[in-house]
């Protein structure tokens, strides 16, 4: 059964006047169902045990009448406060809200409880008063719209923004997930468990394409909201972009790239770097490239070019604009992760524009909302505080450090931080320039730990640690690993990540 939550009692006679508007412009009456309105206030009247199964579903503004809505507004108020529900108790909370005569006083109450029949329907009955709201709304909405396309004085960011928001206003009221029993859910769980045990990877999500943290992750969890986040120029964007190119070209998984950042060429153009092993210089345009290497970069090119993989850098993206492209790329793209580079650039709720904080707290939510809604992995990259540069010690990121809002932290099931030893000059050994932890912060269902990488400065990429390519001496894992088991803050230790060449260069961060 549809679900409408919202404010209860306000909106109905703004609401009607549109309506009615618009009706006498076509010449039609706007979507109404007044019989069974009346039938149900009357199954409410003689049954008020059934008050319980719609307090959940209508509000007021499912009645188009405006006597129905009043009645049951203090039908409403009765059940909230726990009192008894009857002609008379009706009665006495319209009388004093001075509604009473204006419903047409207790006659009118009294007919409505002569609708003996209504209470063995009331299901049925309440799914056609929300279906008939759902249709007012619509072109109420419509109306507004239409009145506003033509006033010059609109921009049309703004009023795409403001017709965006109203639709997902009434989509969400309009979504309800029904009371399962556990019995259901267990044989939902065995289903999917079975899936996976088919799986040869021994993973249970979608591959990221680096073995140390699917080692820990097990892979990317469907519906959840994964946050990655550093300081500037510490590598979040070449840590994502490689992990978005390992997942679209070697698992053929498809990817949505929202970079509110990077221009989408210059994006293609790192991964231009990584894929074909040519020089920043020349793939930049810095030094022109001699025929072979036009060659090794047409043959090297081809696997990306095929890729699954959709970039939109769509500058100041709202989140509601989010939400319809991520909705888009999932249904018609069979899109099984997405990206958003960073959280902090996106555009909330225009209404709270003047308050950052909660805007990205309402981002922030919304983006968990909108990974349960589509059932797909959402990662999201964030800025860190100044605190991690003014902290003594070895400067490691923690979840106080996650900037502007509280509610980041709240909101993920994952929180990652990159933390690069040599970006803070604390790399002697030169076996070990460009190791750096992924550490795993906060793991709703799973352990906390460390997991070294490395960052391939000539290919603008991360590779695990362990990557024969990096031809690293064979004990520079164990003394890595050895200097990290001594640390006061000792945390499990599993693999290390980034690098020293983009340290005090942003353009690759």
């Amino acid at each position: 059964m549809a679900k409408t939550t919202g404010k209860r009692g306000t909106g109905g006679s703004n609401q009607i006047k549109n309506l009615e508007m618009m009706g006498l412009e076509a010449g039609r009456k706007p979507p109404q169902a007044v019989d069974i309105e009346e039938a149900v206030l009357g199954a409410l009247l003689l049954e008020p045990n059934s008050i319980a199964d719609v307090m959940d579903v209508l509000v007021p503004e499912c009645f188009y009448k405006e006597a129905n809505r009043k009645i049951f507004q203090a039908i409403s108020a009765l059940a909230m406060r726990h009192d008894a529900v009857d002609i008379y108790t009706v009665a006495q909370e319209l009388r004093k809200t001075d509604d009473l005569e204006l419903i047409g006083g207790p006659y009118y109450l009294t007919q409505l409880s002569m609708k003996i029949g209504a209470a063995a329907h009331l299901d049925y009955h309440t799914k056609i008063l929300v279906q008939k709201y759902i249709q007012r709304e619509l072109i109420s909405i419509s109306y507004e719209v239409q009145r506003d396309a033509f006033d010059d004085s609109l921009g049309v960011d703004d009023l795409l923004d403001n017709t965006q928001q109203k639709i997902f206003t009434l989509a969400d009221r309009n979504m309800k997930r029904e009371t399962q029993s556990v019995q259901d859910v267990i044989n939902e769980a065995i289903a999917d468990l079975e899936s996976v045990q088919l799986r040869e990877d021994g993973l249970s999500g979608v591959p990221s394409g680096y073995t140390g943290i699917d080692r820990v992750t097990l892979g990317w969890q469907a519906s959840d909201l994964i946050i990655l986040a550093a300081r500037p120029s510490v590598g979040k964007t070449a840590f994502v972009l490689t992990m978005a190119r390992n997942m679209a070209v070697d698992h053929k998984i498809p990817v949505a790239f929202f970079s509110l950042e990077m221009a989408s060429t210059q994006l293609v153009k790192r991964l231009m770097i990584s894929e074909t092993g040519l020089s920043a210089e020349k793939i930049k345009g810095g030094k022109k490239l001699e025929q072979y290497e036009w060659e090794q970069l047409n043959e090297r090119l081809n696997a990306l070019s095929q890729a699954p993989l959709y970039i939109d850098d769509t500058p100041g993206l709202s989140i509601y604009e989010f939400r319809s492209k991520a909705r888009r790329l999932v249904s018609s793209a069979g899109v099984k992760m997405i990206i958003i580079d960073y959280l902090q650039l996106m555009a909330g709720p225009p209404e709270l524009k003047a308050m950052r904080e909660q805007e990205v707290s309402a981002i922030s939510r919304s983006l968990k909302a909108i990974a349960k809604e589509l059932n797909v992995p959402i990662l999201a990259l964030s800025q860190l505080s100044r605190a991690v540069e003014t902290r003594g010690g070895a400067k490691r990121p923690q979840l106080s450090d996650l900037r502007e809002s509280g509610a980041i932290e709240q909101d993920a099931d994952i929180v990652m931080f990159i933390h690069r030893p040599d970006y803070y000059g604390m790399t002697e050994d030169p076996s070990q320039v460009g190791l750096t932890d992924i550490i795993i912060a906060k793991h709703r269902n799973g352990a906390v730990c460390d997991v070294q990488m490395k960052f391939r400065n000539s290919e603008v990429r991360f590779v695990d640690v362990l990557d024969p390519a990096l031809n690293m001496p064979p004990d520079a894992e164990s003394r890595y690993m050895g200097s990290k088991m001594n640390r006061s803050d000792d945390m499990m230790g599993v693999s290390g990540m980034s690098g020293n060449d983009f340290a005090d260069n942003s353009d690759f961060q």
